[in-house]
């Protein structure tokens, strides 16, 4: 199936690694013009190497940190600069620290927010303009299935990446006007680093290994498995094409039938 993404135009936010790097490698597999970003230098340029390779697009590599106002600024103007406007946006950071009510002060709150909601909230600020003004664009948040289902343990992310999901569902009446839509992604586990540090955290809990953690974890999923970020990035690139046309101000969950709710 053609996606319709040849040369579309888009920024996938902390994309170095994990998620966002499997969805910027699967929009640029579909032909769009992908743009990354990471805080290391050195894993922005591994990770645009890899994107490269695996493609045959290279990506417009920039050094930003999402948690910082200007970096978001200079991602956006580079892209601009670069392609002239944004098309998609994947908004994506990486998870806050696991943890208990009690183990969290002020600071550890605000930076959990800064890291999941302002981020979120400043990328698509910069991009809804653009969109609008050529009546076409794709947003997808990358959240967790912690929206829809908290998990033991990540009271920060049950409570920051909820928010998230009551920005898009609120913005997205007016956006729909315009062809731009708007949808969250609920990931499970996906087999990525960051699972490996839950992994380790629930280990060190339970006084299991690792490998215990995972397999046990894996059995609750109806599957049998974690999903491969291969299989989620090409979930992403559908919500970000001409072929949805119709979906918007949605929390998908991708989770193999782990979720038990309804709605």
């Amino acid at each position: 199936m053609d996606l319709g993404l040849k040369n579309r135009i888009a920024i996938v936010a902390a994309s170095t690694k994990g998620l966002g790097k499997a969805v910027a490698t699967s929009l640029a597999l579909e032909g769009a013009n992908v743009v990354i970003n990471g805080r290391h230098k050195q894993n922005l340029h591994d990770a645009s190497e890899e994107i490269e390779k695996a493609t045959g697009k290279p990506p417009l590599a920039v050094q930003a940190d999402v948690t910082q106002p200007e970096d978001i600024e200079r991602l956006v103007e580079e892209t601009v600069k670069n392609y002239g406007t944004i098309d998609i946006l994947v908004a994506n950071a990486g998870g806050p620290p696991a943890g208990n009510f009690d183990e969290f002060d002020d600071e550890q709150w605000y930076r959990a927010v800064d890291l999941n909601l302002m981020s979120t909230v400043r990328l698509i600020r910069r991009a809804i303009p653009l969109m609008k003004k050529q009546k076409w664009g794709r947003i997808v948040n990358i959240v967790s299935l912690t929206v829809k289902q908290p998990a033991d343990n990540l009271l920060l992310s049950n409570s920051v990446r909820a928010a998230v999901v009551g920005l898009a569902k609120s913005i997205s009446f007016d956006l729909a006007r315009d062809n731009v839509l708007i949808n969250n992604i609920a990931p499970y586990y996906v087999a990525t680093k960051r699972i490996d540090y839950l992994m380790e955290q629930e280990a060190i809990r339970q006084g299991i290994t690792r490998d215990e953690a995972t397999k046990s974890l894996a059995g609750k999923i109806p599957i049998g498995r974690l999903a491969t970020p291969e299989e989620f990035g090409n979930l992403v690139a559908f919500l970000c094409s001409e072929k949805n046309s119709y979906l918007t101000g949605t929390t998908i969950p991708f989770d193999g039938g782990a979720y038990r709710g309804m709605l």
